[in-house]
């Protein structure tokens, strides 16, 4: 399941970024990102309420908090360069540079989490890094 979860992830963020393209035109991108992270707060406290999984507020650790709030901080550094980028830059350069943070993933993965690749795993990796160069040079 966790493919077909995967799959539509990437099929909605590449409509994400056709959609922005589209609207940012002659908006500001802050408020663009803003308006983008205001819809987004609404589907997805409607979703907690909908699944009624509010209750679990309660049982998060404090470890976790800490670090939800950071990933959530890294989420909007990210949206806001993202929506910046695109109001001045080609949808078509951007977003090759933007799926970057797979490689960024991957070597982070290795050095916090101590997670270990395979060497398939690191030939693809350096396939997409050289793929994007090739997409933006």
């Amino acid at each position: 399941m966790w493919f077909v979860f995967a799959l539509g992830s990437s099929i909605f963020a590449a409509l994400t970024s056709i959609l922005a393209k589209i609207g940012i035109d002659g908006v500001n991108s802050t408020l663009a990102t803003a308006i983008r992270t205001a819809v987004v707060l609404v589907m997805s406290w409607g979703m907690v309420f909908l699944t009624n999984t509010q209750g679990g507020i309660g049982e998060i650790s404090q470890r976790s908090w800490l670090f939800l709030v950071l990933s959530g901080l890294a989420t909007g550094a990210s949206w806001l360069c993202y929506y910046k980028a695109l109001q001045i830059g080609n949808v078509a350069k951007v977003v090759p540079i933007d799926k970057l943070s797979v490689v960024i993933t991957m070597v982070l993965a290795a050095a916090i989490l101590h997670e270990q690749f395979t060497a398939k795993s690191i030939f693809g990796c350096g396939l997409i890094a050289v793929g994007t160069l090739l997409m933006v040079l």
